[in-house]
């Protein structure tokens, strides 16, 4: 199957999480798609494929040599919240010209090289959008298309050289609990890596520290005609103290290494309101003062109008970057072996998080790679078919070399 035609297939399949949900996957259509997944894994000839419980995918491609190290290669099946991954139509483009894109034209939606800059980077390649109604799934059904692509290419190369490989996929990574069921025993791979990032050319072993924040605000409802000195309007409270927080640490001003608070969400009526935000610092020391300072207003707020604001701070995940540096071969394998394909590679700090980050505190270290995606968790999502199938000789480069290194 070609790598397109799978990736098509895969973003068929409504798989968006959902924070509310309880259950492990937290939407059914995770768990339809794993099992899609395992069936073509089985086809594929993987050995020990399973899907467990809690929807996570396994499987293995027996080795043909016992050189080279047992590696790992793990997508996550779930696709964000903040747009709808139902009855996606994508649309592509071939041959892309570096021209004004038509996403919407009901909808007035374009995307150019002049708001889009990494466009300039992909003319002449083949590109899949969306049309403007839901996000397109790249992330990660891109990584997932890799991986699998990679497997049946080594199905039907059975003289191409390599030890066992371990291939997994998570539900729920959007949401945060990717790993929270991964079984690394299970899983027994020296290391993996994450395929779940950008531009095909950058790979990471460093990502945010993360917390998240969620700050209730209690008022005291009285009619308006009788208010005065007597009603705390909640939602006021809340409006104070986002204002406190001030514009510069926001996502929207910030870029590289540096951190910021995003709310998320806003909801209530005059006796109560939440705000929910994220929080993310690559220095730990960094992310503690953001939260010092979101800390400070809520103690601002509740020593001008009494007791109103509670914030809590709930730890989400830790920079992978400790972790990864006690084993730079795994990094550095992957950077001679885009060197090998004449790519050009790049180390960056993800400005997120991935599975790879939780995986290597638990004893699995995780780098990650890209995919060709750009724009996720948006209609504004596009993928570069072009960098996706790269993404494929990418991965079967780090296993050829991993393997000649030991002189198989």
């Amino acid at each position: 199957m070609k790598p397109e035609t799978r990736f098509l297939k895969y973003i068929s399949i409504d798989t968006q999480s959902d924070e509310t949900s309880m259950t492990s996957p937290s939407t059914p259509g995770q768990r339809e798609l794993g099992e899609f997944l395992a069936e073509e894994m089985r086809v594929l000839k993987m050995e020990d494929v399973m899907i467990d419980e809690f929807g996570v995918v396994y499987g293995t491609i027996p080795g043909n040599t016992s050189a080279g190290d047992v590696m790992g290669f793990i997508s996550h099946m779930d696709t964000a919240e903040e747009a709808s991954g139902k009855d996606i139509h994508p649309q592509i483009i071939r041959n892309y010209d570096g021209g004004t894109i038509t996403i919407n034209a009901d909808k007035g939606m374009t995307m150019s090289p002049e708001d889009t800059p990494e466009l300039l980077s992909l003319i002449h390649h083949d590109l899949v959008t969306t049309d403007g109604t839901t996000l397109l799934g790249a992330d990660d059904k891109a990584g997932i298309t890799i991986i699998m692509s990679m497997a049946e290419y080594l199905y039907t190369h059975p003289d191409f050289k390599h030890n066992d490989i371990r291939v997994a996929f998570t539900p729920d990574e959007e949401i945060g609990r990717g790993t929270d069921h991964f079984n690394i025993e299970r899983f027994d791979a020296e290391y993996a890596y994450t395929v779940d990032g950008g531009d095909i050319n950058l790979y990471a072993y460093e990502t945010f520290n993360a917390y998240k924040a969620e700050v209730t605000f209690t008022g005291r409802s009285v009619h308006p005609g009788d208010a005065k000195g007597k009603m705390v309007n909640a939602l006021t409270l809340a409006r104070d103290f986002d204002t406190l927080l001030g514009d510069v640490n926001r996502p929207e001003h910030t870029e590289g290494y540096e951190g910021f608070y995003h709310l998320l969400s806003a909801n209530g009526d005059v006796s109560e309101a939440k705000l929910d935000y994220i929080i993310r610092e690559h220095d730990e020391q960094k992310l503690y003062a953001l939260m010092d300072r979101m800390s400070a207003a809520a103690d601002y707020i509740n020593k001008a109008h009494g007791h109103h604001a509670d914030i809590s701070f709930t730890k989400q995940y830790l920079n992978m970057r400790p972790v990864i540096e006690h084993t730079p071969e795994i990094v550095e394998q992957v950077r001679q072996a885009m060197l090998d394909l004449g790519m050009e590679p790049q180390a960056e700090a993800v400005r997120g998080g991935t599975d790879g980050a939780m995986l290597s505190y638990k004893g699995l270290p995780c780098p990650n790679l890209g995919t060709g995606g750009y724009n996720f968790h948006g209609p504004y999502e596009f993928l570069s078919l072009t960098q996706m199938k790269k993404g494929v000789d990418l991965l079967l480069r780090i296993i050829k070399n991993n393997v000649e290194k030991e002189g198989a």
